[in-house]
C-alpha cells in the first residue's frame, strides 16, 4: 500500500483547502435550511431556557437576557440565523468574501455555542461534550489560518474578482 507523502500535500494544497471550505459551507447550508423548517421557531424559546438548565447562577442573567429577548419573537431570531447561516453557507461554498466570512462565521458559531448550546454544559460528572459551536468556530480560525499561509484561493469567486479588481483583496485575503 502506497503511503501519501507530505509533498503531495504540499502540491495538493490548493485543492485541499477549497474542498475543507466547501464541505463546510455546505455543512452550514444545511444547517441553514434546517432552521426554516416547521416548528422550528417554535421550539427556539425552549431550547435556550434548556441551554439555561444546569448553568452556575453568575450565568444566570446572560440567559434571562436571551430567553427574554428570543421569547418576544423567536421567528424573527431563527430566521436571522437561519439567513446568517445560509449567506455563511454561499460564501464558503463560492468562496465569495472569505475573510469577512470567515470572522462572521467565528463570531456566529461563538453565538451559537454560547447561547442555545449553553457554553455546552453544564459541565458535571457524566458531562461527554463541550458543544459543537465551539470547534465550528475553531474550523473558521483555521481556515483563515490556512488562508493566510497559503495564499489566495485560485477557485474562489473572490479570485475571479481580484483579477479584475486588485483592491477586492482588502475585502478578501487575509494577508501573510
Amino acid at each position: 500500500m502506497a503511503v501519501v507523502s507530505d509533498e503531495w500535500f504540499v502540491a495538493h494544497i490548493q485543492g485541499i483547502k477549497t474542498w475543507m471550505r466547501v464541505i463546510f459551507g455546505v455543512v452550514w447550508g444545511i444547517d441553514g435550511a434546517l432552521k426554516f423548517a416547521p416548528g422550528m421557531a417554535d421550539s427556539f424559546t425552549s431550547m435556550i431556557s434548556n441551554a439555561a438548565a444546569g448553568q452556575p447562577a453568575w450565568l444566570g442573567g446572560w440567559f434571562a437576557f436571551w430567553s427574554s429577548a428570543v421569547a418576544s419573537n423567536a421567528a424573527f431570531f431563527v430566521y436571522l440565523i437561519g439567513t446568517l447561516e445560509l449567506a455563511l453557507a454561499f460564501a464558503l461554498i463560492f468562496g465569495f468574501v472569505r475573510k469577512i466570512a470567515y470572522l462572521g462565521g467565528f463570531v456566529l458559531s461563538f453565538f451559537i455555542w454560547a447561547v442555545p448550546e449553553g457554553f455546552g454544559g453544564p459541565y458535571g460528572p457524566g458531562s461527554t461534550d463541550i458543544g459543537t459551536g465551539i470547534i465550528y468556530a475553531l474550523v473558521f480560525v483555521c481556515l483563515a489560518v490556512f488562508n493566510a499561509a497559503f495564499g489566495s484561493s485560485r477557485y474562489s469567486i473572490d479570485h475571479l474578482i481580484e483579477a479584475h479588481w486588485p483592491k477586492w483583496a482588502v475585502i478578501a485575503e487575509i494577508k501573510r
